[in-house]
């Protein structure tokens, strides 16, 4: 026992010779000079996810930001086979491409089906009616044509 406490307290004191000698003076970097000392919540609610103006994330928010493409320079990239002029009025109609894509998105942004409508007008909130049609309850594509064969199709496939 009183081998196995020395090995013990011998094997304390090597281990702290090696260890580095720590002084009272507090350490200071020269960031926390410059930069006020800032907790992890402060700096997540301060990004702008998390802004105080909501337009920020709304979808069609992306029009209030100054994005475009880059002006063609000097040095800039040009295809073989087109000039920079021709380069650049590509490069414009693409733009002006995407920027309508994006708009036809925001003009469908949040219209949506209501769920719980959807089954009331179905009828499978009060019967099982719904279960008996032809398409078990859903809705279906609407077509040109009238593929039922009660009407005469009229369109592409019928003589003039």
């Amino acid at each position: 026992m009183k081998t196995t406490c020395a090995l013990v307290i011998a094997g304390l004191a090597s281990a702290s010779a090696f260890a580095p000698a720590t002084s009272g003076a507090r350490a200071s970097t020269q960031l926390a000079e410059k930069k006020e000392k800032q907790t992890v919540f402060s700096t997540i609610f301060g990004m702008d996810l998390f802004a105080p103006n909501k337009e920020v994330n709304d979808y069609g928010a992306r029009n209030n930001k100054n994005l475009g493409v880059g002006k063609l320079g000097a040095n800039s990239y040009v295809p073989d086979g087109l000039t920079k002029a021709q380069y650049e009025a590509q490069r414009s109609k693409e733009s002006k491409s995407k920027a309508d894509n994006y708009q036809r998105n925001v003009a469908k942004a949040g219209k949506f089906l209501d769920y719980t409508q959807f089954y009331i007008d179905r009828g499978t909130d009060t019967n099982e009616s719904w279960n008996k049609d032809i398409n078990k309850g859903h809705r279906m594509a609407k077509t040109k044509f009238d593929w039922s064969g009660k009407q005469e199709a009229k369109g592409w496939f019928t003589k003039k």
